[in-house]
């Protein structure tokens, strides 16, 4: 199954902005799907190194750990 999240939230909602990369690295990426993410709106933001690892959503591990899974697995991010 292949599988793409959009996401379109950024810092200004870290919860928001956390759950496309969790379900994409924690959801399908753990169950062997081809998966990837797009980054719109105010997401590309959570690239930039400050955001990213200050980023973290209730609930849901913190962006920078999520960034690192989707990177060792080679997922592909488009912004």
């Amino acid at each position: 199954m292949e599988v793409l999240y959009i996401a379109a939230s950024g810092q200004s909602d870290p919860t928001r902005a956390s759950i496309p990369w969790h379900l994409a690295v924690n959801g399908s990426l753990e169950a062997d799907q081809s998966t990837g993410i797009v980054l719109a709106g105010d997401a590309p933001e959570v690239l930039k190194p400050e955001v990213r690892d200050a980023l973290e959503g209730l609930g849901i591990p913190p962006v920078r750990e999520l960034i690192a899974k989707a990177r060792d697995r080679a997922m592909p991010v488009f912004v």
